[in-house]
């Protein structure tokens, strides 16, 4: 598959006791890891392979993902980088694929044409991130996301590889490390070579593209099988017996299951789809039982040999079935209804039969524990039916009665056993059940116990809350009566600073009209006194002046008359025109009462 990568160069082998017994690989094999997580996804491109016997084949519309080659989903390194560099990715993918190559510039197709030499030596000029650029335009190119057009871009890059006849291993041995990979991508149609944490030699990739080494890097077996002289595996270049489907060339990593059927002869895989698809498993007679009775049988395509498909399925169930969760029983018994739907044998129906019936069980709820039984239990019930223990005699002849009779009555003991073990197994889970139930009562007591402590809590904690929500309110309350009582008291603070501003401005005013009123008093007696004095200085002169009018005739009046007038309208004038700084220090100075 194109679209998937692998996360991990590691091969790691499982223990062999999982496999069923026809499913342990041949010595110095390679078994694939059930801890790889196989994707049931398929992306839209194929590899092109002339050689492969497959070619004219078409795949089935309904067919299941256990025939489709698949890879462990890249790491979550990859998947941030190709989010991250999205646009970065479609504007290279474009310059690659649309433009002309230049001098300073490498595209996929000139990787795909040119001269091996040619290309290595300019690829070992350019920086890392270019190299990275082409990796991640090829890798979005084999998810196939981009529809036709990355399709046909593919296909055109698979031509160019194909048709050369210069890519040979002496050639290859002087290519540059991206541009090996690169060529082997595009050879194979696989990106797990493109991926960062797989290190793989030049030689084994040149080994890869030579159809020497299997491309499933989980396997990475030499090529061909040196053991096997099939027409398979010396005619099909790049075919692996170890890992790949004998029909159509792909592979996975599922083990331990009825979606691959091996061969009794040639051990051989072959997916159960593409076997069921080419007719291959189909009703036919076998030699184990001796009556040539038909039954469901597997033939082979690389040794055209046949194996009995009912005794595979049991041993399969038997083995890996016990550890199966649902949805992977659920999943293996729909393989054997697909095996089993054409049969016509009593028992390969019986089969289909039951297998559909556990199918809509687990659907339902069952526990796959208890189906898993009921499947077990159904196949050593077949193996009891089985032919050979028919009352017919090893030469085909009827058998004694007493011969038959004691058959029959072991029998009948064998069921008897059976049933005292299934009664027995009954007992055991109905015991089990009641102690269940009885510890899911005493269970239930106990969480009906702390139900009521959590509720009596949970009273408690609200009969708290009312009280502290209660002493809340109080407290606010409290606090509003103060909140009214201090604004209150500070508007009559006020109204009381009001009244003492306005007392002691009219006490300013009347001191201001009294002392006013004193000092003009005041100015009024000494100006009173003060004219006297002018008076009596006037008739004390007015002698004087006469006797010597006649000598100071046109002279000018007393200087000191004039200085006294002035004086006194000094004092006056100062009086009322006082200012308001001395009038409150002339207050100041005022004597208290």
């Amino acid at each position: 598959m194109m679209a998937a990568s692998s996360d991990s160069n590691v091969r790691t082998q499982p223990s062999p006791r999982m496999l069923p017994p026809r499913q342990h690989p041949r010595p110095g094999a390679l078994q694939t890891s059930l801890s790889l997580v196989a994707s049931d996804s398929r992306g839209p491109l194929e590899p092109l392979d002339p050689r492969s016997n497959s070619d004219n084949h078409h795949e089935s519309p309904t067919e299941s993902a256990s025939s489709r080659e698949t890879w462990p989903t890249a790491d979550a390194v990859i998947a941030k980088k190709l989010d991250s560099d999205k646009a970065e990715n479609d504007r290279t993918e474009h310059s690659v694929m649309r433009r002309a190559s230049k001098p300073d510039k490498i595209s996929l197709r000139d990787i795909a044409r040119e001269r091996v030499d040619f290309i290595a030596e300019k690829m070992s000029n350019v920086p890392d991130e270019t190299l990275e650029d082409l990796k991640n335009g090829l890798r979005l190119i084999l998810e196939g996301n981009g529809g036709s057009h990355h399709r046909d871009e593919f296909l055109t890059l698979q031509k160019f590889i194909q048709s050369r006849t210069d890519l040979t291993a002496n050639n290859l041995m002087r290519a540059h490390r991206a541009q090996l990979e690169i060529i082997v991508s595009i050879n194979t149609g696989i990106q797990g070579f493109l991926h960062p944490n797989i290190s793989l030699s030049q030689k084994s990739l040149i080994e890869v593209f030579m159809y020497k080494r299997c491309r499933n890097i989980a396997c990475f077996n030499t090529l061909p099988a040196e053991d096997c002289n099939c027409g398979v595996c010396t005619n099909r270049s790049g075919f692996c017996s170890l890992c790949m489907c004998v029909i159509c060339n792909k592979f996975d990593f599922e083990v331990n299951t009825c979606r691959w059927i091996g061969c009794d002869l040639c051990s051989h895989w072959t997916h159960t789809d593409c076997a069921i698809r080419d007719g291959l498993i189909c009703m036919g007679p076998t030699g184990k039982t001796g009556t040539g009775q038909a039954e469901m049988l597997f033939r082979c395509r690389a040794c055209n040999a046949t194996s009995e498909l009912l005794g595979w399925v049991k041993d399969v169930f038997q083995h890996c079935a016990p550890v199966w969760d649902r949805e992977a029983l659920i999943r293996e018994l729909d393989f054997v209804c697909r095996i089993f739907r054409s049969s016509q044998d009593s028992r390969g129906r019986k089969l289909f039969w039951k297998s559909e019936d556990i199918i809509e069980k687990l659907k339902g709820g069952v526990a796959e524990s208890m189906a898993c039984r009921v499947i077990l239990m159904f196949f050593q019930e077949l193996e009891m039916e089985s032919p050979k223990n028919q009352e017919v005699g090893e030469n085909g002849h009827p058998i004694a009665p007493q011969e038959a009779c004691n058959r029959i009555a072991e029998v009948v003991q064998e069921a008897i056993r059976k049933m005292e073990m299934v009664a027995d197994e009954k007992m055991r889970m109905l015991k089990k059940a009641r102690l269940s139930l009885e510890a899911c009562e005493r269970e239930l007591e106990d969480k009906a116990r702390e139900v009521n402590e959590l509720k009596q809590d949970r009273n408690r904690k609200k009969q708290q809350l009312d009280e502290l929500d209660s002493l809340a309110r109080l407290k606010q309350a409290e606090a509003d009566m103060f909140q009214l009582k201090a604004n209150d008291a500070r508007r009559e603070s006020e109204r009381l600073q009001r009244i003492a501003l306005a007392k002691s401005d009219k006490s300013e005013e009347d001191y201001a009209s009294n002392y006013l009123k004193l000092r003009l008093s005041e100015a009024e007696a000494e100006k009173q006194y003060l004219l006297e004095m002018i008076k009596l200085q006037e008739t004390s002169r007015a002698a004087a002046a006469a006797a010597h009018s006649s000598v100071n005739v046109g002279s000018s009046s007393d200087p000191s008359q004039a200085a006294m007038y002035s004086k006194i309208q000094d004092i006056i004038k100062n009086v009322y025109n006082a200012s308001p700084s001395q009038r409150n220090e002339s207050q100041s100075m005022r004597p208290n009462p």
